[in-house]
């Protein structure tokens, strides 16, 4: 329902005011303009258009009534109408072969994508194996160390009774490695 204006002007609009009309001279000032106008009100939805669907050619018909050639005794008309039938054929033969063009490359490439897919898990589960071996030998290492380190503890608690005197009388004599005031 709409609402009468009374001090509103004949063919005057009450709500916009007029835009300046711009006409841009470069692809990126084309580019600003669209990005300016769509930024004024960003509330308002933006339109994405949908992709073009792919030309498809019309089925071959399944009963041809007429069937005709270019014989002799046609008539001039009739040229015209073969003509036509003939590019429509070669037009729905090209696609079909590009279509199966795009098939045989479609899956050419799940192929290789299989092949790298089988060569990188290749990869990775020899670098695993290594990463697991380099894993165990540190371990067997630790684990020698450690066993080794228990053994030279209990030699050197035994060892430790007989240093500890000798090292007494060690100390004792010990000669010290610089004497101070000399040069």
């Amino acid at each position: 329902m709409a609402v009468p204006q009374k001090d509103a002007k004949p063919g005057k609009s009450g709500g916009k005011e007029p835009q300046p009309l711009i006409i841009a001279k470069t692809p990126t000032e084309e580019q600003r303009l669209k990005l300016e106008r769509l930024m004024r009100n960003p509330d308002k939805p933006a339109t994405i258009p949908e992709r073009p669907k792919e030309w498809n050619p019309r089925a071959p018909p399944e009963f041809v009534r007429d069937v005709m050639g270019s014989s002799a005794g046609a008539g001039s008309g009739e040229f015209h109408v073969y003509r036509h039938l003939r590019r429509r054929e070669y037009q729905r033969q090209d696609f079909l072969d590009r279509m199966s063009d795009k098939q045989k490359l479609d899956e050419e490439y799940l192929v290789k994508v299989k092949e790298n897919q089988k060569a990188a898990e290749e990869r990775t589960a020899k670098r695993r194996k290594k990463r697991e071996k380099l894993k165990l030998k540190k371990e067997m290492a630790k684990k020698a160390k450690t066993e080794d380190d228990a053994e030279s503890d209990k030699e050197e608690s035994s060892e430790s009774d007989n240093d500890s005197q000798e090292r007494e009388a060690e100390d004792d004599a010990e000669v010290p490695s610089f004497v101070m005031g000399k040069r």
